[in-house]
């Protein structure tokens, strides 16, 4: 059986209990991104099904599936019309893109970034390959950053995206951080 969130089991109620057994609309408390979210993973659960309406000006209509009556256990055989699975229906857009973007991606992993030259970035890599390293209180001096935006550019700018590894060592209370050679 399917785990459902309150949301969902919200809107396949809603649902289950109209005559279409259309989800739309979607209860006013479920908006923009999260309604997104909320209908692709019932699509991909196989609980709500896309009927594509290829006619111009007629949105596709989304319908509760089979599936979706009984993961809500209600009666598929009364009430609500389901979506018969597979008969015009075609995945979500995004469960297409995702598919068409894993396909197509490369065997090999993406190069890392290379280093931006005369940036602060720069000069905090720089001070960060010397032999003793630099603590936080050097890296604002030289850059002007503030002390939280300079852990942020060692963990997120150069770990993350330029894929460097950066070292952390406490001597004598003092932190200090290093990109080994």
């Amino acid at each position: 059986m399917t785990k459902l969130t309150d949301t969902q089991l919200i809107v396949l109620s809603a649902a289950a209990a109209r005559d279409d057994g259309s989800i739309l609309p979607l209860p006013k408390s479920i908006r923009g991104g999260g309604a997104a979210k909320v209908v692709d993973a019932l699509i991909r659960k196989g609980l709500v099904e896309r009927i594509v309406d290829d006619r111009p000006a007629v949105d596709d209509v989304l319908k509760i599936t089979r599936e979706g009556l009984l993961s809500i256990n209600a009666d598929p055989d009364e009430g609500a019309q389901v979506a018969d699975v597979g008969r015009s229906a075609e995945t979500a857009p995004s469960t297409r893109r995702k598919a068409k973007k894993a396909a197509t991606a490369p065997d090999t992993p993406k190069e890392p970034r290379k280093k931006r030259e005369g940036t602060k970035q720069a000069v905090l890599i720089d001070m960060l390959k010397r032999d003793e390293g630099a603590t936080i209180d050097q890296i604002v001096e030289a850059t002007g950053w503030q002390r939280h935006t300079v852990r942020g550019a060692i963990s997120g700018a150069l770990k993350k995206k330029l894929g460097l590894t950066v070292t952390s060592e406490k001597v004598e209370g003092t932190r200090i951080y290093r990109i080994p050679a």
